[in-house]
């Protein structure tokens, strides 16, 4: 609302100032999703209907027409709409010593992905869940940590997370909620090839959307040694 209400007052100014009149506001995106089982983000039709009341009173204050007002809800759409795949390789447990001075153990859970596919854990410290995905997990749930594959401190996928206590090399962990953003911001880093995207749906055949890049995709602009 208080986006809204700014811009509003700056277009007011145009008017005023410059005899210059916007007929459209448009407040892009950024609606919230449910990254984690604690997120609890407001519906769009919350947010529309609050921003709306909110852009109607500050247009009556400000004595000016209500503009065609315009949204851009694509996190919210595309978000919960993608999941990604990640084989385990290595697990290794990690003494470290807490704030308390006492010693306790970390489980560092390694897989074939990571900062070069979703880059918003290093960016933003931002939080994601996983879940076991080629099996049904027996027995009891370990506190763990997900990380990625690259020669980086910062190359976490999920921080703070319960995985299988039987976890083992090879097994499948789906990381939800990667649909936006994820893919716009992977990178070739440490040369890792990029994967596929599949689409699926519940009585559908999948298919693949994007093929999974290949090594000699990455060496198709080396003019090698003849320049």
């Amino acid at each position: 609302e208080q986006a809204a209400t700014t811009a509003l007052e700056f277009m007011n100014r145009l008017n005023r100032d410059l005899d210059v009149t916007l007929p459209e506001l448009d407040l892009g995106g950024g609606y919230g999703i449910a990254y984690t089982e604690a997120d609890r983000p407001r519906s769009i039709a919350e947010v529309t209907e609050s921003i709306a009341a909110s852009v109607a009173a500050t247009c009556e204050r400000l004595g000016m027409a209500i503009p065609h007002m315009s949204f851009e809800p694509g996190r919210s759409i595309s978000g919960p709409s993608g999941a990604t795949l990640y084989t385990v390789g290595t697990i290794k447990n990690v003494s470290i010593e807490d704030e308390n001075g006492e010693i306790r153990v970390r489980r560092y859970v390694s897989v074939d992905g990571g900062m070069s596919d979703n880059a918003r854990p290093v960016l933003y410290e931002s939080d994601y869940s996983v879940t076991l995905a080629n099996r049904a997990p027996a027995g009891e749930q370990v506190l763990s940590r997900v990380v990625g594959k690259h020669c980086e401190s910062g190359d976490v996928v999920v921080r703070y997370c319960y995985l299988p206590a039987d976890l083992q090399a090879g097994d499948i962990l789906a990381v939800p909620a990667t649909g936006a953003y994820c893919y716009v911001l992977g990178s070739n880093y440490n040369f890792l090839t990029r994967p596929p995207v599949i689409a699926t749906a519940q009585g559908q055949p999948s298919r693949v959307m994007i093929r999974r890049q290949r090594e000699e995709d990455m060496l198709a602009l080396d003019m090698g040694s003849d320049i």
